[in-house]
Parts: structure tokens; sequence; C-alpha cells
């Protein structure tokens, strides 16, 4: 071949090139972005309506429905959700995955724009999703001097925004202080006063307006500016609202009411490990490298906490996606090294001596460094997918080398000279080993053609493999023979005579023998493992992704709807009182009286709480998560009991739930819809297998309604407009204004009754408005007061209501077995035709990419199929190996079975690299049994003599690739769980196919060769 040609003509400018691209591939690795999976950019977008004062039925009807007409006919749209809530919306667009949401962007927003909107409602806002949304670390901080750490978190905040690579710092459980008037009702009546009056008093009293410019004397042009300031909460309290008639003394502020510095209606506490805390998200700039943004933020966290003024100052990591993402790279780095390693061990075992093993083991190190210099131009980063690539191709690296050097060292044995039995051995096996890296390169293409999460995810996987074959067969055919042919010495004694009389050698040349002369027995219990292998394939279960073990749970805690922040933090305190006695919990914060979602929303609910918990790192505990869940999720419950709902949720770092199944259930009829899913509920509660079943089934709060009697309040000169805001002012307060003290700090003013004031139907009842004559008028005679039920929120998915369902289930279920059982139950229901029930979360991951993952493999088994037919230009022996192919079926089966790892998407897709890496046996055997006979030698005596002489690279190869996989398999460390299942499956479908190959190829080929067909030409 030229290229070897050429390269063992020149070494020298074979080895500076060499030399160029390893320069190339350092540089490369240094600025390659370390995070732990690939970008992930679903099309997704939320629009966001605030409508204050509507009801939930208000907002459903007047904002939400217009606008879910308008995006239902958006183009790539697959679903629209919705939910309807007090003052606000929350709309949920989900295209399908061949839609760039930015192509869409525009006709969002001029959708949005055709929808006319009530009065009082803002304009929607629309948000793409967006991973740098996520916090890459969390930590709780708290005190353990006198200092309150909340006074600290401002400065807190301004020094950690400083790390290189981080956008934003969002901290929970500050304390944001104002001043607040607290007037008292009584002694406004007395006066004749209104909390309206003195909020105008203030008003009108902290003015800062600009005027005309102004010409002066000599010409100048000076701006003007008119200023009554007011400077701080004691000026506040001595501004005159009134000027009392009797003695002609003013009325002041403080006249009438309690002026202080506070917090205004403190509802959320957090605290960490029993101690008040702050709770600090981190998010990353969307280019930033996680891996480097961790370390610089965990060195300037830990230079700020080392100052004198932070002494008493302690910070626990809850979460740190950089921590796990270089554990996570460095245990996939680990298991690359120690397959390379296992793969020089298996070179040195077969090749023995030490310069052919050297000469094949420096293919590893330059097909990776070559694979570094294409990811850095494709724009990859380094993660557990494309690292994961890299380890499972350690061993496929040195395949197309091994037939190479092998087969040089055979020409040298027949005494051929260095550089000549390095030209022919890899002359005559260029064709081969091209063929077989093109059949394991095509399988991947299929892969790049992948929709969906799965496609975003494993297109670098492929890419990246594809990229270190490449280099591997470039490696074969220039490096190998040319350091043969400068290193290999001139073997003592005939090398093939010694193999000929080896024991092995002649055992192999037996049992083929006795297979070509048995050919129906050995196919037929063949295709009896086969079929044994597939049922068992169909007990082992199925999941979308294997779960990640981060060591991290939050606990959701939900009370009844008005329960208060103290009965909420009476729940949780009971519940960190479980976690304190774990001796696997490292650190729990929690936060009470709302939840992360809830203030990036900007509300809040008293009844809600999330606790975060971090286990300790998973080489420093005897439990996973999972059994941690399952363990001590039972136990909350029966503490708890009706008292709260509390559900424990997972998250990997793929963005599946383990552990969990969901379902939305709609119907046009909303009271059908309602029984259904109580019925649906109730029967999954049951299940022996189900930790936790809830719904988001609109319940209902107690809600005061006053309905104004408009005739009785025009007798006394109201309007229903004027009571409607007495009222809610009266109840909520009033914004005044906003004040800058001397030293520059800036306070909201409130004006409010004090807590407690008017919380019932009846103390409503008694108050009293100010009518136009001056005189107070009691609420309850001019309006009928009632306490009702309302509906919290109101759900849609499609423009249909909506309840969705989610469980989670024990850890010794898979996703498959759960989904079959819950399948059941909604059967047995006979649920009405009103109501459908569509699958969501994993099952509907899993379901969509169940359809594209056969379509790949059978598209990679054509391609394959065309690839051999155009190389060995024919179409009966690619279908001659194309029967190594459901031999690996045995192995998958046996490999998964004895492991009990379920069938997921890895494991797919280690099938679909075994469609690749299995036919280049078939296609070395078949290849040198062709080349036999074109030299005249008999088909039957062709086919023994090259199974024997193919025997040898065919194992190491196998051998090489499957001990290169041992360390993956094993799954040791974090981040390693999901490209475990591909290991075990390419494993196990490796060994099975190479044992059967070496007899199944050889009577395959013996059926559809003419000499052979028939028995009696085979010799006995």
């Amino acid at each position: 071949m030229n290229l070897s040609k050429f390269s063992i003509r020149r070494p020298v400018f074979t080895l500076v090139t060499m030399l160029v691209i390893l320069i190339l591939g350092g540089v490369s690795l240094t600025r390659i972005p370390v995070t732990l999976i690939p970008n992930l950019n679903p099309p997704i977008g939320v629009v966001v309506t605030n409508y204050s004062g509507a009801s939930p039925i208000e907002v459903n009807e007047k904002l939400t429905r217009p606008l879910e007409s308008q995006f239902s006919t958006l183009p790539g749209i697959e679903t629209v959700s919705s939910t309807s809530q007090e003052g606000a919306n929350f709309i949920l667009l989900q295209f399908d995955w061949s839609t760039n949401i930015d192509d869409v962007q525009l006709d969002i927003l001029q959708r949005i724009d055709l929808v006319p909107l009530p009065e009082g409602a803002q304009q929607p806002r629309f948000l793409k999703f967006d991973p740098a949304q996520f916090p890459v670390i969390q930590l709780a901080i708290n005190s353990t001097g006198e200092e309150n750490i909340a006074d600290l978190a401002d400065e807190i905040e301004q020094q950690l925004l400083r790390t290189e690579g981080v956008a934003s710092v969002s901290i929970s459980g500050t304390v944001v202080e104002d001043i607040l008037i607290d007037t008292d009702p009584a002694l406004l009546e007395e006066q004749g006063l209104t909390l309206q009056d003195v909020v105008q008093a203030i008003q009108v009293s902290n003015v800062s307006l600009p005027g005309e410019p102004i010409q002066t004397e000599d010409n100048q042009s000076l701006t003007t500016r008119v200023v009554s300031s007011v400077t701080s909460a004691e000026d506040v309290a001595a501004l005159a609202i009134t000027v009392n008639p009797l003695d002609g003394e003013s009325i002041t502020v403080d006249d009438v009411a309690d002026v202080r510095i506070g917090e205004r209606n403190q509802s959320t506490i957090t605290r960490a490990n029993d101690e008040p805390a702050i709770l600090v998200s981190v998010f990353q700039e969307s280019s930033a490298n996680t891996a480097s943004v961790s370390t610089n933020f965990q060195e300037n966290l830990d230079d700020l906490l080392s100052q004198p003024e932070y002494e008493n100052v302690q910070a626990n990591i809850l979460f740190d996606q950089g921590d796990y993402v270089k554990l996570a790279i460095n245990n996939i780095g680990q298991s690359l090294l120690f397959g390379a390693v296992f793969a020089m061990l298996v070179l040195f075992a077969f090749l023995r001596g030490i310069r052919s093993p050297i000469i094949v083991g420096a293919a590893i190190p330059y097909s990776v460094v070559v694979t570094f210099v294409l990811m850095y131009f494709t724009g990859f980063s380094l993660n557990i997918m494309t690292l994961g690539a890299l380890a499972l191709g350690i061993g496929m690296l040195v395949d197309n080398s091994i037939v190479v050097i092998e087969n040089i060292e055979r020409h040298m044995g027949l005494g051929k000279d260095r550089k000549e039995a390095a030209l022919e051995g890899t002359k005559e096996m260029a064709g081969a080993i091209t063929a077989s890296t093109l059949t394991t390169i095509a399988v991947f293409v299929p892969v790049i053609f992948l929709s969906g999460l799965i496609g975003q995810l494993f297109t670098e996987f492929a890419l990246t493999i594809s990229f270190s074959l490449f280099a591997s067969l470039v490696v074969a055919l220039t490096i190998i023979p040319m350091a043969a042919s400068l290193l290999l010495k001139k073997p003592k004694g005939n090398i093939e005579a010694k193999r000929r009389r080896s024991r092995t050698y002649n055992n192999y040349e037996k049992s083929i023998k006795w297979a070509l002369r048995n050919r129906f027995v050995l196919v037929g219990v063949t295709t009896i493992l086969i079929a044994l292998s597939v049922f068992g394939l169909f007990r082992v279960g199925t999941e979308f992704l294997p779960a990640t073990d981060e060591g991290f749970v939050t606990v959701q805690v939900e009370l009844p709807n008005g329960a208060s922040v103290d009965a909420t933090e009476e729940v949780v305190t009971e519940i960190e009182e479980l976690f304190k006695q774990q001796e696997d919990v490292e650190v729990y914060t929690s936060l009470i009286g709302s939840t992360q979602q809830g203030q990036s929303q900007g509300s809040g609910s008293q009844n809600e709480a999330e606790i975060y918990v971090k286990l300790t790192e998973l080489d420093q505990r005897d439990r996973s998560v999972f059994a941690f869940v399952d363990e001590v999720q039972p136990v909350v419950e029966e503490q708890i009991g009706e008292r709260a709902e509390v559900e424990f949720a997972l998250q990997t770092a793929a963005g599946s739930t383990p552990n969990s199944l969901t379902f939305r259930m709609t119907s046009s009829d909303n009271q059908a819809l309602e029984a259904a899913v109580a019925q649906v509920e109730s029967d999954i509660r049951e299940d022996e297998f189900v930790t936790e079943v809830s719904s988001d089934l609109s319940e209902t709060v107690d809600e005061v309604v006053i309905s104004i009697d408009r005739d009785q309040a025009l007798d006394y000169g109201f309007v229903p407009a004027q009571v409607a805001q007495t009222v809610t002012d009266a109840t909520r307060g009033v914004f005044a204004t906003q004040i800058v003290t001397e030293q520059d700090d800036v306070f909201s003013v409130f004006a409010q009754y004090p807590d407690n004031t008017y919380e019932s139907a009846g103390e409503l009842a008694n108050f009293n408005l100010r009518a136009p004559s001056g005189g107070f008028v009691a609420l309850d005679e001019i309006a009928d007061i009632s306490t009702v039920s309302s509906p919290v929120s109101i759900r849609q998915v499609d423009q249909q209501r909506a309840v969705t369902v989610n469980l989670t289930y024990a850890s010794s279920q898979t996703l498959g077995d759960m989904s079959a059982r819950v399948d059941q139950i909604i059967a047995d229901a006979e649920l009405p035709e009103s109501v459908e029930v569509t699958f969501g979360g994993d099952r509907e991951l899993l379901e969509d990419a169940a359809a594209d993952m056969i379509m790949a493999i059978i598209l990679a088994v054509v391609l394959v199929y065309l690839v051999m037919a155009a190389q060995f230009e024919s179409f009966k022996y690619p279908f001659v190996i194309l029967f190594t192919v459901p031999l690996i079926i045995i192995g998958i089966g046996i490999g998964l079975f004895v492991t009990s790892t379920p069938l997921s998407i890895p494991a797919v897709i280690g099938v679909l690299i075994l469609v690749g890496i299995v036919v280049n046996n078939g296609i070395v055997l078949v290849d040198t049994i062709n080349s036999r006979k074109a030299q005249g030698i008999p088909s039957y005596e062709a086919i023994v003599s090259s199974s024997k002489d193919r025997i040898r690279p065919i194992l190491m190869t196998a051998l090489t690739t499957i001990l290169g996989l041992v360390p993956l398999a094993l799954g040791i460390g974090e981040g390693t769980e999901i490209n475990q299942p591909m290991a075990i499956a390419v494993i196990g479908g490796l060994a099975s196919s190479t044992f059967f190959t070496l007899y199944i190829v050889p009577i395959i080929y013996s059926f559809l060769d003419t000499e052979t067909r028939r028995k009696s030409n085979h010799p006995v």
C-alpha cells in the first residue's frame, strides 16, 4: 500500500508528523472544556404573565385560554401545558426535538401580541430554556458565633460574584428590612383619618422633581431640581398628616402609628443542621467550564472565610456539579488507563517479547491524542460520554495494529527481511482492517440522526469513538509498519512450524474439522442458546438511563392549604431529627415556608418546605442514595402520618428522574377526571412496590368573599372600586415610597395595619370605611361577607383540564416492571372514554427512543452489509459475515442477566457498537479464506487453515477489547453508571460472538461454497 510504503521509506518524516500531532493534541487537551454531559438544549419555552388581583378562574378564562389558542398552532409544537393561579399564569411550550427554539421565538412573540390583555394584566414574558438557569453549586452558610448570618449575606454575595465563570449568585434566607408603619385603627378613626391619608402624607413629603434649566447672568445653563427628602425612620415618624382643628397642632405619623425598621411578612425560615443559615445557589455562565468554575469558586470561598470577620462563618457544600464532574471524569479516566494496561498485558501474553507489544501499545496514546485534536476542532467537551467513548474503544484501538503486527511477524517467520515483511504484511491486511474499521464506524452513522435527548447525549459519543478508530487505522497503516521495519528482530527458527506443532492450534484444528462434519448440530445448539438469551433479556427489565448516585436528595414537604409557617416548621423539625440519626447524612438544609421554584417566581407558600440532604462521599458510606431513600422514606412517612405529604425527589446528571413514573390524565369532563384520578391514585397506592403517590389535582382553599351591595354602598356615597381598594389596602398594606438614608442605604416604606388585625371574616365585618361625609361605616353594612372554597390553581394540557400523577417505587424494580404494573392497574380501573392517559418522564423518553434505536440498529446492519459488499465486491460473503451479529445476543443476555442490569439505552448503544465490532473477526477470517482459495488451495483446506491461522489475532483483538472494558463494566466510583451497561453488553456480546464466530462463520461459509456445500465433500 502506498501509504505504508511511504512510511517505511521515510521514517523520519513519519516520526516528525507524529510528534507534530502529539503537540497539537497536548495543546487541544488543555483547551477542551470539562463538563459532566454534552450541552443539552431542549426545545422548551415558557410564557409567564402577571395579572394582579385576579382569581385563578379569571386568569384562566381571560389570559390563559386566549394564549393557549394562539400557541396551539405553532410550528413543531408538541404540548402546551398551563397553570393558572391567583394573579399569574405559567404556560409551558414543548416542541419536537427537530425544532430550534430560536427559530420560533419571533413567532411566539408575535402571537403573544395578538392576544388582547385584560385591564391590569402585564405584558406576557417569554423565556427560553437554558441549562445555565440551573445552579451548578449549592451551599448553606451559617454562623457559629453571635453574628447574624443574614446581615453578612449581601457582602458574601458580592465577594462570591467575583469568581471567574460565575454569572450570578442567588441567596435564600436573607432578611430584607423595610420601614414599617403599623397604624392603629382606633387612633386613625379617632382623628378621622384612614390608612390612605398616612400614605399620601409620606408621598407628598418625599419628592425629587426636575425643573426647567435656567440661564445665569454669565450665560451658563443650570439644571433645577426641587427636593424634599425623608432620610430615616425618625423623619417618617415626624411627618405631619393633618392639623387638629381644635388645638391647631399637627397630627404626625407617630401619633397614630408605630414606625419601625423590620422584615415585612416574614414567612420563610432557612437553616442548616438546625442552625439559622442562608442558602446560596451559584449559576455559571453559559460558556463556562464547570470544573474550573467549581475550583475557582471553592478557592474564592476558602479565601473569604479565612478573613477575620468571617472566622465564625461556616459553609457546607450541598451540591457541587463541578466536584461531581471531576470525580466522574477521573473515574472514567482511570478506567481508560486500566483498560490500556489490560490491553497491553494481552499483547505481552500473545506476542511474547518486548518490541512488538510496545510498537502496538503506541497506537493507544497516539490514537487518543489524535482524537483530542479532532474533539477540539469540532467543539466537543470532555464529559462522561466522550471519555466513556474513549474508554469503550481503548481495547479496539489496538485491533488494527494487532492484525498488522501479527501478520508482519508471520512473514518474518517465513524468512523475509524486516522491510519486506513490514510492507507485505501490511499490504496483505490493509484491505481487511480498512473494511473492519469502516464497518465499525458505519454503525455510528445512525446515532448522528437520532432525535431527542438520546441524540444530543450520544452524538458526541459516536463521533468521538469514530475519531479514535479512524486514528487507529492511520496508525496501523503508517506507524506500525514503519516501527516494525526498524525495531523488529528476525525470529530464531521457523515460527510457523512451531505454531503448527502447538497443541492449542492442533486441538482447535480438530474442533473445527469436527464442527464442519456436524454443522447442523452446532447451528441447532447455537439457535437454542440465542432463544434462551432472548428470554433472559425479557427478564432483566428495562429503564431509560442508569441512575447516577450523586449523593443528593430533595425532600418536599406540603401541609394542607392554609397551614401556618409554624405548623410547617414543626413537621420539618421532626424530619430533621430523623436525618440527624442517619450516619451517612453529612448536611441537611431546610427552606421552610417556600420552595426554590416558588422563590424564583416571586411567590411562597407557608404550607410548603424543602429539605436538601447531602450524603457523605460514595466510598465513605455503605448504601447508595437509592437505598437511603428506600429505607428512610417509610420511616419519615410513618412519623409524619397524615399531617403532611412528604416526597423524596432524586435527579440524575442527565436530567432523568430515577425510580419514578409520571403520567397525565386529561378530560373535557372535570367531574369524570377527578373521579378517575382518585380511583387510579387509590389503586396504585395499594401496590406493594409503590412508595409514594401524589398528583396535582386542583385543591381548594377557603377564601373570604366580600360581595358589595351596590345600592347600599351608593347610599353611603361609595362606589364598588373604592370599597375594594380600601379593603385590599387594609389586608395587604400599601407601598408608600422609597427613601435613601445618609449612608446611601435604600429602604422601602410600607403603611399597614398590625399583623392579626383583619385575619377573619368576623374582623373584616367590623372594618370601618370613611364615607365622603366624613363619618365611618362598617363593612358589613354595605357588603355580605362569607367564606367559600375556591381552586388554588387550574391546570390544562392542550386546552383540556389535566392532572399529573407522580409515583415513586422501590429501587428493586425497573421502569419496565412498574410500567407494566401501572398499565394493568389503569386497565382494571375501566376509566371513562372521555379520560385519556399519557405517560411522561423517563417512560416517555424511553418509548420515544426505543423506535429510534431499533431503526438505528437495522440501519447499522444494512450499512455494515453494504460496506462489506463494496469491500469484497460480492453480496455472498458479507452475508456469511453477518451471521456473527445474532451471536452477540447470547453474551448480552447472559451478561445483563447475571449482573442484574436492566436493558437501557446505553446497553442498546452497546448492541449498536457490537454490530460494527463482531463482523471484524468474520471479515478477517473470510478475507483470508478467499485469499487462499485464490492461491488454488481447495475450499475445505482453505477454511480449516485460515481458521487455524487467524485464531490468534482474532482472540487477541477480542481480549484487548474485553479486558479494556472490564474497569468500565465494574462501575467503580461516581460517573461510571451511565457507561456501565454499555460495557457489560459489549463484553458479553463480544465474548460469545468471538467464540461462536470461530465455528459458525466457517460452517456458514461451507454452506454457501459450492465445493463444501455437500457433507460428502468434507474429508474425514
